[in-house]
């Protein structure tokens, strides 16, 4: 099925780009032709001119009717007419201050002459005047028209192909939706079986510091489980300290953390009220710590540290891990982007998402120094 989806993929490639050619092609000898029959009428014009200068000094019979009628009919070809005896210059469907300005003149005379060779209007074989003639209006249009033709498709195709990656990209969120769900449900099961064990484990001769521990590690999974389910769908947000939420996720991770870890924490005594889901926004923190453990080989310092300013209150993450290059403070966020051997590389494109999608904030790469670490910012609108 895949390769029968590639190969006919292909065959429209290739079947559009034949297409085009056949075009471009047919549309450049359509341009030629018309170049030629210009050619050719201006030839006619000036086998008129010289009837009319045979005319003029007396030898053979008056200009036909045929003779006029071409020369006053050319009413498109831009042209200029030099008569060298009296060094004058005429012209035909141009601006006459272009006949007047010498420069202009001769470089539109430069310009008609690098688009047809020059007529010669002669009398008894004495060269009497010289036509320039230039491409008519309808040759000009035309002559864009295969850019014009370009640029349409070029258009078409980046539409085709922004239209490809988003149904693409809509077809990866709904699977990992249904992933997330699914997992979601299937710790359900287990979950609810440790739930009541744990209530069991209160009955017995046990010492109630270990059920506690218990209970919080499953309340955690709770929220784990709370945590996948929302995926795929618009959380709910309410406003919330977010001074508070941050304390709770701090403290959880630095008790669960190796003591290697120095955590540190800087936040303001006062609340901070933003609009947040905080399960989804504890995954972030989570994931930003985790990410700085992972860059410090799970030895260093982690420093969370709160800021406010008029609009946004900021929450600063900072590690003093391996660090960043400037070429990968957007990479990092790329699904699949990834320097360890294990893992997806999904944490930090997910920790985007729930900032930036659904809880309409912002998350980057604050600084970076390469040996000495990485402050991550994110920054939310605040309601007070």
């Amino acid at each position: 099925m895949l390769r029968k989806k590639t190969f006919s993929r292909w065959s429209f490639i290739l079947a559009s780009l034949f297409i085009i050619s056949l075009i471009l092609w047919n549309t450049y000898i359509f341009f030629i032709q018309l170049k030629e029959n210009e050619r050719k009428k201006m030839e006619i014009w000036a086998v008129a001119q010289e009837e009319l200068a045979q005319s003029l000094a007396g030898e053979g019979s008056s200009v036909s009717e045929t003779a006029l009628t071409i020369i006053q009919s050319n009413s498109t070809t831009p042209m200029i007419l030099h008569t060298l005896k009296e060094d004058f210059y005429d012209g035909r469907n141009i601006d006459s201050k272009i006949l007047k300005n010498e420069d202009a003149r001769e470089k539109l005379i430069e310009r008609y002459t690098s688009e047809y060779k020059p007529l010669e209007v002669k009398y008894n074989d004495q060269v009497l005047s010289i036509i320039y003639f230039g491409n008519s209006p309808l040759i000009n249009k035309l002559k864009y028209y295969p850019a014009a033709l370009i640029l349409i498709i070029f258009l078409f195709i980046l539409a085709v192909y922004l239209f490809y990656k988003t149904s693409k990209s809509a077809e990866q969120n709904r699977l990992w939706a249904g992933m997330a769900k699914e997992t979601a449900h299937q710790i359900g099961t287990p979950l609810s079986s440790l739930v009541g064990w744990a209530e069991i484990l209160k009955t017995e001769n046990v010492n109630q510091e270990y059920v506690v521990e218990i209970e919080k590690d499953i309340s955690r999974l709770e929220t784990i489980t709370d945590r996948f389910s929302k995926i795929g769908s618009v959380p709910k947000l309410e406003q919330h300290d977010l001074v508070e939420e941050t304390k709770a996720t701090f403290y959880y991770l630095q008790k669960r953390t190796s003591k290697l870890i120095n955590f540190q924490l800087n936040v303001p005594e006062k609340p901070i009220y933003v609009q947040m889901n905080p399960q989804l926004f504890s995954w972030t923190i989570e994931n930003l710590v985790k990410n700085g453990i992972d860059a410090m080989k799970g030895k260093g310092k982690i420093t969370i540290a709160i800021e406010q300013n008029s609009k946004y209150a900021l929450v600063h993450i900072t590690d003093t891990g391996k660090g960043l290059t400037k070429s990968e403070f957007r990479k990092i966020f790329t699904p699949g982007h990834t320097t360890k051997k294990r893992g997806w590389g999904l944490g930090l494109s997910l920790a985007k998402r729930i900032i930036e999608e659904y809880h309409n904030g912002k998350i980057k790469v604050l600084k970076s120094v390469v040996g000495e670490g990485t402050t991550m910012e994110i920054s939310l609108k605040t309601e007070n």
